[in-house]
């Protein structure tokens, strides 16, 4: 098959390109390279897919209308995994507007390519910030996501919002998949295990919000992808049975679906911590410090329906994952 991968450069971007190609599929993979983060460690993601011949990048912005209503009309996409958004919930707080032209008109332009060109299906990225406010754990699709306390949240209850609009109106088969907590090898610098591992080795002392009493469902990103592969590969049907008043937030009349996808097992910071700390060999200075406005305190992933829809189940457990990404972060910078 011919897939659009939005935010080829980026972290899952790049490992769910590089899985499709290794599964003899046809990738044409766009992002716009911004600098967000370090942009040598996007290039050398990208240096690794361009050595696969069924892989071929374009540099595209998601806000250029014109510029992606190009892109599909000069190639036959079948499916599209969009993950191209603007990340982060604190830079959310320091430039709001970023995430209305990457996350809002970006998700409107990939919508309306998928619309006029008649995609089998189309997977994005949610996330698990969506839940905000929400006190009953695990988090479960069937709950309300009425309450978010960042814009990066807001922007993505607005994608999903988005996305049912589509497949309502243009029978347009979308899923959307809400991240927890996502690390490993190849991981973006302004999430906590790379600047951890980064301010550790350098001998500087690490920020831990809350005094500690934080836990993330962390989730390797190998299990990520696999949950990817498998979801692009079904895409929902309408459900005829369903109603606004018996049915969940997470299915449809519509060809419409959510799925959480996570570890399901939550993890305290002070033993992601420990877990590094192991991994490095280097005990780590900590500057215990009030919680950051726009975090949430905690996060845990029900993934019991994706499991029913797709057999998803993560295998890697945050020791041997942290320790992955400790190998990676010392060969890459030479550590």
């Amino acid at each position: 098959m011919k897939y659009l991968v939005t935010g080829a450069a980026g972290f899952i971007g790049a490992k769910v390109s590089e899985r499709l190609c290794l599964l003899g599929h046809e990738v044409i993979g766009i992002d716009n390279l911004n600098d967000y983060y370090d942009v040598n460690l996007k290039l050398a993601r990208l240096d690794l897919l361009q050595t696969l011949d069924n892989f071929h990048f374009i540099k595209l912005d998601l806000a250029d209308r014109e510029g992606i209503a190009a892109l599909f009309a000069r190639h036959a996409f079948q499916r599209v995994i969009h993950l191209a958004a603007q990340a982060g919930v604190r830079y959310s707080l320091d430039n709001p507007l970023a995430y209305a032209d990457s996350n809002l008109i970006g998700h409107l332009t990939i919508l309306e390519g998928c619309r006029h060109h008649k995609i089998e299906h189309l997977v994005y990225a949610s996330s698990s910030s969506v839940y905000g406010l929400n006190q009953k754990m695990p988090f479960s699709t069937e709950d309300s996501i009425d309450h978010p306390i960042s814009l990066y949240a807001a922007t993505k209850k607005a994608n999903e919002l988005m996305s049912h609009t589509y497949s309502h109106l243009y029978q347009l088969p979308t899923t959307g998949l809400r991240f927890f907590t996502v690390y490993g090898p190849w991981g973006r610098p302004d999430m906590a295990l790379f600047k951890f591992t980064k301010a550790i080795l350098a001998g500087e002392v690490i920020d831990v919000y809350n005094h500690g009493d934080l836990s993330r469902d962390f989730t390797y990103i190998d299990d990520i992808v696999e949950g990817i592969i498998r979801v692009q590969a079904k895409p929902p049907s309408p459900n005829t049975d369903w109603t606004v008043d018996a049915g969940t937030p997470a299915t449809s009349s519509a060809p419409y679906r959510v799925f959480n996808i996570g570890n399901g097992s939550p993890v305290q910071l002070l033993d992601f911590i420990t877990a590094l700390e192991d991994a490095l060999g280097i005990k780590a200075n900590k500057n215990f410090l009030p919680m950051q406005p726009g975090d949430v305190h905690s996060t845990w992933a029900d993934t019991s329906d994706l499991f029913d829809a797709v057999g998803y189940k993560p295998l890697v457990d945050i020791n041997t994952g942290v320790a992955q990404f400790v190998n990676w972060y010392r060969q890459f910078y030479n550590k």
